[in-house]
């Protein structure tokens, strides 16, 4: 094997890409992704699109139908980092440049589309690494679908230069009104938050302070299910829902009933406070307060579980997890209920009686649920062992 070492044959080998002399061959793959298919709604080309002239074609089309789309100037940054990787390259290697397109219901549909269409193009071109190309975070979101098929070397953010003066932030803003996406995202959060506002002004002064008040809690609820993903976890739910329809009738029964629990919860926490706040401190009526809306709250949180259990059963991934976390809810319930019992007597001058007996009989319960806890992780852990074992899946 004159010319060649034996290392650098081998390692082609391992790649699977050599040419006939033997030499490493490595072959990339510069990829741009439509993520919402506006390629597809607009110049009716689906994807995947391969190779340059097909590219560049599907660039000018999608620019000619609407000069403002974002997505053309991603395309043209794909077909620039290819053309430079083209000239930079050796006479081994090989470039190829696809765009993939997801579909216009942005979410598991859109990221089905988008692993199909790149597992095709993985299986033509066989790229040893890719580059990716966007024009924002909503098609970066698809980074791991593509890591998970190709090596990505380096992403790439095309950001289209704007005016910065007042008429020209005016004019976007007025732009992304008019989007039906963007405007349902901008004016009904806007619209409803000036609505709550308004109706708190016009309401008698205590109703309208709590409903003015409840508009920041609210706020900060959503901004802190945002950041903690929680969001992703509801949407994630819904999808589950529309695509097990009969198990998210009864689902959606359970989860009502956790809406009205934890109503329930609020309501006797209320009435309850309202009850002994002019008889006792307010550290005692607050304890009884959450006391009373324990029980409700637990409720709320077995019912929900229950809904994710039934959506689990029919989908047949169910495994075992959320009974441990049901039972794991009442051990926490069975706790906290004995300790703000206990709070609730002591701040209310009633001394507490450190004794074996007292202590056992405040903590049976309890302890009980925490058998009952250990006793359910260990069935639901040696059925997966036996299932793992026996390679056939139960639904545990």
């Amino acid at each position: 094997m004159s010319g060649v070492s034996r290392e650098a044959f081998e390692l082609g080998e391992q790649l699977g890409h050599h040419d006939h002399r033997g030499f490493l061959m490595v072959r990339t793959l510069v990829l741009t992704v439509d993520r919402d298919n506006d390629l597809g709604i607009k110049t009716a080309i689906r994807g995947p699109v391969i190779g340059r002239r097909q590219v560049l074609t599907a660039a000018l089309k999608l620019g000619i139908a609407d000069p403002e789309e974002s997505d053309t100037n991603a395309m043209l940054g794909a077909l620039s980092q290819h053309d430079k990787i083209l000239g930079e390259k050796s006479d081994e290697d090989e470039v190829e440049i696809a765009i993939l397109t997801g579909d216009e219901k942005v979410g598991l549909r859109s990221d089905r589309a988008v692993a199909a269409q790149l597992e095709e193009v993985v299986a033509q071109f066989q790229p040893d690494k890719a580059i990716l190309v966007t024009d924002g975070a909503e098609d970066e979101s698809v980074l791991p679908i593509i890591q998970s098929q190709v090596r990505i070397d380096h992403v790439q953010k095309i950001i289209v230069k704007q005016s910065k003066g007042i008429e020209g932030t005016y004019y976007y803003i007025v732009k992304a009104l008019e989007d039906p996406k963007w405007r349902a995202k901008i004016m009904i959060p806007f619209g409803l938050v000036l609505a709550v506002f308004g109706l708190g002004i016009m309401l008698p002064n205590e109703i309208g302070g709590l409903l003015i008040g409840g508009l920041p809690m609210v706020t900060g609820l959503y901004i802190l299910s945002k950041g903690a993903g929680i969001e992703t976890t509801v949407n994630k739910v819904i999808q589950e829902m529309r695509e097990n329809a009969d198990a998210a009738m009864f689902s959606s029964l359970l989860w009502t009933a956790t809406l009205f629990s934890a109503i329930f919860a609020v309501a006797e926490g209320w009435r309850e406070y309202t009850a002994l706040a002019d008889d006792f401190s307010q550290s005692v009526v607050w304890l009884e307060a959450v006391h009373k809306a324990l029980a409700w709250i637990v409720i709320a949180f077995l019912t929900s579980t229950a809904g994710f259990m039934l959506l689990r059963l029919k989908r047949g991934s169910f495994s075992g997890r959320l009974i441990v976390l049901g039972i794991f809810g009442m051990v926490v319930y069975s706790f906290v209920d004995k300790a703000l019992e206990i709070a609730t007597d002591v701040l209310g001058g009633t001394a507490y009686e450190f004794s074996v007996q007292k202590v056992l009989e405040d903590l049976t319960n309890p302890l009980i649920w925490v058998v009952v806890l250990w006793m359910t992780m260990t069935i639901v852990r040696s059925l997966q062992a036996k299932q793992a074992q026996a390679e056939r899946y139960w639904g545990i």
